[in-house]
């Protein structure tokens, strides 16, 4: 009886690392915005959020309508936020604020995260930073979630890897979120926010673990509450403690 080799085992790649590789093969264009301009839509406001799996600090989300020639910023590179280095994304937002018809950011804090848990603070930035935009929206081009908004809208999965309009707000909202981190960081220097941006890295943890949690940690994420679980009043806690460890890949140095 012939022996056979044994096939070789082929590496299976982590779930962040199969899903960083599909969202580089996506296209981000404005092919999202022009099909609702050919139902009849004029001003198309690209929604999206960031901080959502952070433990520390509020979640940003940012709401922009951009004209509807933007092949501009296809060209200068504009996609997921967190494709691109610190210094492409600065670069873009202000190439955005200043092309856009109007920009609007907004803040949810970690009391009120911890209050209505971290889904329902996503949609109440995003509500508020519609709702902050100087020009009325027709629609609204959201990154994989609804908002209790009357403006029409669209939940597209990926959108900030696919919709030029998303990628700006993913953009805008990683630039001031990360610019109020690294402004946090001089308060309180021994988490070393400046680097992680309040993401649950080892290094974090490990300031956790020695200094324990400040106000503006997210006292209902397992990290946190599992360094000092008497903080979290159990009328907070409304369903299981929260933390995704994918959410570590938004954590970009």
């Amino acid at each position: 009886m012939a022996l056979t080799s044994p096939t070789p085992r082929t590496k299976t790649l982590g779930k962040a690392a199969a899903k960083q590789r599909m969202l580089k093969q996506l296209v981000c264009s404005d092919a999202p915005e022009q099909a609702l301009r050919h139902l009849g839509f004029q001003s198309i406001a690209g929604v999206d959020e960031v901080g959502r799996g952070a433990l520390f600090g509020p979640v940003v989300a940012a709401a922009v309508v951009l004209p509807e020639r933007m092949a501009s910023l296809a060209k200068a590179g504009l996609k997921d936020s967190k494709q691109m280095t610190r210094e492409d994304r600065e670069k873009l937002d202000k190439r955005i604020r200043k092309m856009a018809l109007c920009v609007s950011v907004a803040e949810i804090d970690a009391e009120t995260i911890d209050r209505v848990n971290i889904y329902q603070a996503t949609r109440l930035a995003m509500l508020a930073a519609v709702q902050g935009l100087s020009v009325q929206p027709d629609h609204l081009l959201i990154d994989a979630m609804r908002i209790d908004h009357m403006c029409a809208q669209t939940r597209l999965f990926y959108g900030d890897a696919l919709s030029l309009s998303i990628a700006a707000a993913s953009v805008v909202a990683k630039v001031h979120r990360d610019g109020l981190m690294r402004e946090l960081d001089l308060v309180h220097p021994v988490y070393g926010l400046a680097s992680h941006k309040g993401y649950g890295t080892p290094q974090h943890r490990r300031a956790l673990q020695e200094h324990g949690p400040c106000a503006l940690h997210r006292r209902s994420f397992a990290p946190v509450w599992a360094v000092d679980p008497d903080a979290l009043l159990e009328e907070q806690l409304t369903g299981d403690l929260m933390f995704e460890e994918d959410d570590l890949e938004d954590a970009i140095l």
